[in-house]
Parts: structure tokens; C-alpha cells; sequence
């Protein structure tokens, strides 16, 4: 069931980081030389995010899952994946039961207190996405105390004042903001008159559009330059320039800029590396 939140809302990320933090002490994320001695590596994707990784026909399919197996031929290791819903995904690395999520993490500020990521993988700046026969919604102005879907513990929720600063401008403020455990349940709900629009990635809002264009359409961007990348415990900086390296080989030999074409529609120029602000 989607759960509903008001704007000032905090600390969603740390409330779902608190029921494994409990017993963080026990569990210790592998260093580089640790994973090279036991000989593998513990790989964590979602299951429900598309284009980057989803489930079809019982297989794993999207972006990641042809960059993991990449990573496969480039290991000097075994790659173990586990493919699981987004919730846990982060507290699951953070805490050290999963190596790295190969998935799509918008790095934030808040996120890089407990996490180290890799390179960025694409860019990945919000958008809104609205019913194609809604005619009320023709900019963001319009938007203005509409109900908004999106995914609990989404980067989104921390740049919502983004999206308030430029409903401000035209005298405007955030509605009623609803969580949900996936975007599939949020898009859903759209489709059904029960909120009026959601926000996430520009790639996965492309995705969707063009998979159902007589449902949904493609909005405006509600919030300044995002990246994803994927995630691993704080302080593995030997695993963290692994995974550098095998981003920067991928991109040296074509792999990645044809898998984002191929899932994305486009390949990216991105920074080696990215601090976020927000």
C-alpha cells in the first residue's frame, strides 16, 4: 500500500538504514584483497527499475544486468548476484552484507555519508511524468498542489526543495506527496486517477513513455544535474578503484556507450567522479 508524506519530511534513507544498523558490528563488507583471497565478489541489483534492471520472462534484463555480465569477463573472481526489491538494497550494502549494488543510485549528499560510489553511469535528472489526457498539467507551474507519486527512500524526496523553489516563483507550493515500495505501483496509481503525476529519472520516464505513449507523457525537468552510480560500503576505496577501472576499460572499449544506446536511447559524456550538493 503507497504511504503518503508531507513535504517536510526527513531521514528516509537513515529510517530505512536503522533496522540493519542494529547489528552492523557483525557484518563486514570485503576489501579488495579479501574478495581476490575468498574469490568472489557479492553483487546486489533491483528487480523492478526499467531500463536499468529489471525481470522479463524470469531473466534478468537491462543495462546493469549486461554491465554485470561485463564485470564477469573482467573479474578476476566470481561475480554472485542477487537480485532483490529496492528496499534493503542500500542498508544491505552500507551495513556490509552486499559488496556493491550495481543499480541505479542517484548519489546525494546524504547517501555519501555511509556509502562510496563508483563512477557515474548515466545521467539520470528528475522529470515529471503526467496522464497523457491530462490537460491541466502543460508546465511545472501547473503542478502546483497536484499529488505526486514516488518511490520511498527515492534521492528525489531530498531535492523536492527544487521542485518548491520553482512552484514558488509562480506563487506555488508541493501537494501531497505519496510513497510507494516500487515505480510500477506509482505509475499505476497515475494511470488510475489517483495521483497526478509522478517524478523520477529522465531515463526511466522515457522508458515508460515510450512503452505505453497513449497512457503517460514526458513532462519537464523538476530538478537540477543528477547521477547514478553504484554503491559500496563507506571506506572500501580498493574495491571502489576496481570498479573505477572496470567502468573506465568499458567505456575505452565501446562496451558501455552501446549499452547505454541500447537501453537509454543515447550514450552519455559523464565526470569520472561527481560530488553531490543536494
Amino acid at each position: 500500500m503507497p504511504s503518503t508524506t508531507p513535504f517536510s519530511r526527513r531521514g528516509v534513507l537513515a529510517a530505512l538504514l536503522l533496522p540493519l544498523a542494529l547489528w552492523a558490528g557483525t557484518a563486514q563488507a570485503a576489501d579488495l584483497a579479501e574478495i581476490k583471497k575468498r574469490g568472489y565478489l557479492v553483487v546486489v541489483t533491483e528487480d523492478d527499475f526499467k531500463p536499468f534492471e529489471f525481470i522479463k520472462d524470469g531473466k534478468p534484463a537491462g543495462f546493469n544486468h549486461e554491465m554485470v555480465d561485463a564485470l564477469r569477463k573482467y573479474a578476476p573472481f566470481e561475480i554472485r548476484q542477487e537480485i532483490l526489491p529496492w528496499p534493503g538494497i542500500l542498508a544491505g550494502v552500507a551495513t556490509g552484507k552486499y559488496d556493491i549494488a550495481i543499480s541505479a543510485i542517484l548519489m546525494t549528499k546524504e547517501r555519501t555519508q555511509s556509502l562510496d560510489f563508483s563512477s557515474p553511469i548515466a545521467d539520470a535528472t528528475h522529470y515529471y511524468v503526467k496522464r497523457k489526457d491530462d490537460s491541466s498539467i502543460k508546465s511545472i507551474k501547473d503542478l502546483n498542489g497536484k499529488t505526486v507519486g514516488v518511490q520511498t527512500g527515492s534521492a528525489f524526496l531530498s531535492r523536492l526543495p527544487e521542485l518548491q523553489a520553482m512552484l514558488a516563483k509562480d506563487g506555488g507550493k508541493i501537494g501531497k506527496v505519496v510513497e510507494y515500495a516500487s515505480y510500477p505501483e506509482a505509475y499505476q496509481d497515475l494511470a488510475l486517477k489517483r495521483t497526478d503525476y509522478v517524478i523520477n529519472t529522465v531515463i526511466n520516464l522515457k522508458a515508460l513513455a515510450a512503452e505505453k505513449p497513449a497512457v503517460f507523457e514526458l513532462g519537464q525537468a523538476v530538478s537540477g544535474n543528477a547521477y547514478p552510480a553504484w554503491a559500496m560500503k563507506k571506506g572500501n576505496t580498493d574495491l571502489q578503484k576496481f570498479m573505477n577501472e572496470f567502468i573506465a576499460a568499458q567505456k575505452a572499449n565501446g562496451v558501455m556507450p552501446a549499452l547505454q544506446k541500447k537501453w537509454f536511447g543515447e550514450s552519455f559524456n559523464l565526470p569520472v567522479s561527481y560530488t553531490p550538493t543536494n
